[in-house]
């Protein structure tokens, strides 16, 4: 351990650097009140906790780990996002919607409209569902870096500049505190065109709150900037920027696209102008912001389809953790993300175990009056007889309690693959030696509290990174798309189970899974087999092999002890 005096210099020194490295952030961060802004998300209570935690030498170590392992991925991704414009691929996997709104009224007048009493029904809806509003800011520095946003964000956004978003739509969004971004092309600015529009001194008020972001949205709104000429299209979209910048003393970074209307010249000059982000909507291709193109080209839903998308918001996966310890204490979750065009259902949480049935069962059925939320089927299983539970390898299951070797024959083609060790407070995955692992002491020297372990088919990501082709020499079939089942640790330390719903093969299902966030993760028995039951149901669209194995997560509230297990 370190001396005292040299630990809390140290621990001094990181906490200089960090801090000194957040305020030199290579985001879109263009003035002071920004990096105050973003200096004032930093964990500051963290910081000064673990300033004051220093003075007592006896924790040290752990206030040193808690630094490490909970402040410094922050600020790793903070200094190391994306190459602008691109979207960092961890924020893919989140689904932020951007909400398109175009004029609030008393009453409709086109079908598009939306009355004042529509709206704040949306706005109690967002409230009721749990939502949180984002700052447009925010929404940027989570797509260059993959910085989770809070739980289920939405980005409200408001185009043209008319006159209700200030006599009605300001004045809601201060009483909820939520924040918006209002596109505003400058022709129209106090103009009466059969439509109301803000004044210059209404738009100075808004952009003046903090709530409130603006964004150019051209000088004139052409039906489809990609007709105009070159000296055109630079007029529309330098000049808009320009203006509102000397009439509101603020700088202009965001850019919406008239009508959403857009091609590789117009992101360009958008691009050349100076803009760090573009808005742009699609009446037939909608989507989530993670899934856009790219920042110069940031999808939205129309308002119409609020009811139907705010289930889905989800902020994004944890930032990996520098840290080993494991999470068991975390609530069992389901949820569904998309990942290189392949659909995924994942579940984590809880405090893994296995349970080892009599004989086959479908998933549902084997953890039916066990307290057991979820399970996927487990490691592989003799084919012989249709009511055996031999296992190909090596098994024990706390269930069982009973260490039950594997074949001699099948062992020797079970060399290196991972082993399976899982103990109340830990998991293992190690290269399986048959002459060290087909005994119980063998595998409690290197687990000595073990209550569960088995064989399973493949490493598809080792330490963060996924596994490439010839680590999957001796599997069958491994390069063939097939529904695959797997388990693992994610980079917050919670164990993770999960099956793919449509086909894939092993080395895009390893690559697939370290975008989604797993520290280690390995392929259990999949094709026929592939199952994964949540709270009763089974989840796969299709009647699967019966299994007599399963990886189950236990929510963290259950009496670990007193753990019911399938008892067939």
């Amino acid at each position: 351990m370190l001396p005292v005096v040299l630990a809390k210099g140290l621990l001094i020194m990181l906490l200089n650097v960090l801090l000194s490295l957040s305020l030199a952030l290579p985001l879109p961060v263009a003035d002071s009140n920004t990096c105050k802004r973003i200096s004032r998300q930093l964990p500051s209570a963290l910081v000064n906790n673990l300033s004051q935690g220093a003075v007592w030498a006896g924790k040290m170590t752990s206030v040193v780990d808690e630094l490490i392992g909970t402040f410094g991925p922050q600020l790793l991704a903070y200094v190391a996002p994306s190459p602008w414009p691109s979207i960092q691929e961890r924020a893919r996997l989140a689904k932020v919607p951007v909400m398109m709104y175009h004029d609030i009224l008393p009453e409709k007048e086109v079908f598009f409209d939306v009355t004042y009493k529509e709206f704040e029904e949306h706005l109690q809806l967002i409230h009721s569902n749990g939502l949180n509003p984002i700052s447009m800011d925010q929404l940027i520095a989570h797509l260059r870096t993959g910085l989770p946003l809070p739980e289920k964000p939405i980005l409200l956004t408001f185009d043209d500049g008319y006159g209700g978003h200030y006599e009605f739509v300001y004045p809601l969004l201060k009483k909820y505190g939520y924040p918006a971004v209002f596109s505003i092309y400058t022709a129209n600015i106090g103009q009466n065109t059969g439509r109301s529009h803000v004044t210059w001194e209404q738009l100075r008020q808004m952009a003046a709150d903090p709530l409130i972001a603006i964004a150019a949205h051209s000088l004139t709104h052409p039906a489809d900037l990609r007709e105009l000429p070159d000296d055109k299209l630079q007029k529309e979209v330098v000049e808009s920027k320009q203006l509102l910048e000397t009439e509101l003393g603020i700088p202009i970074r965001y850019f919406t696209y008239p009508e959403g209307k857009y091609d590789q010249r117009v992101a360009k000059s958008v691009q050349s102008a100076g803009y760090l982000a573009a808005l742009t909507m699609s009446n037939v291709d909608e989507g989530f912001a993670g899934e856009s193109e790219s920042l110069l080209a940031i999808k939205r839903f129309g308002q119409s389809g609020l009811q139907n998308i705010i289930a889905q918001a989800w902020g994004g996966p944890e930032l990996p953790k520098w840290s080993s310890r494991f999470d068991f204490l975390s609530p069992v979750e389901r949820r569904e993300t998309t990942i290189d065009n392949t659909p995924f259902i994942l579940i984590s949480g809880g405090k893994p175990i296995t349970i080892h049935a009599k004989s086959r069962y479908q998933v549902p059925e084997i953890v039916a009056g066990t307290e057991a939320l979820a399970a996927v089927d487990g490691g592989f299983f003799s084919l012989k007889y249709l009511d055996s539970n031999v296992m190909i390898g090596p098994v024990l299951s706390q269930g069982v309690g009973k260490f039950i070797p594997g074949n001699y024959s099948e062992n020797s083609k079970l060399n290196g693959r991972p082993l399976v060790l899982i103990s109340p407070a830990a998991v293992k995955f190690i290269s399986f030696d048959r002459t060290k692992h087909n005994t119980l002491v063998g595998v409690q020297a290197d687990m000595p509290n073990v209550t569960d372990a088995f064989v399973a088919a493949a490493w598809l990501v080792k330490g963060g990174q996924p596994q490439s082709a010839d680590t999957f020499a001796n599997l069958y079939t491994y390069e063939v798309p097939r529904h695959r089942a797997f388990w693992g640790i994610n980079q917050a330390g919670q164990p993770t189970i999960g099956v793919s719903k449509e086909p894939i093969d092993s080395v895009s299902l390893g690559e697939a899974l370290a975008k989604a966030g797993f520290q280690d993760a390995v392929m259990l028995d999949s094709g026929a087999s592939t199952s994964l039951a949540y709270k009763g149901e089974s989840l796969v669209g299709y009647v699967p092999r019966p299994v007599p194995h399963v990886v189950a997560l236990v929510p963290p509230e259950a009496a670990t002890g007193d753990c019911t297990l399938a008892s067939r």
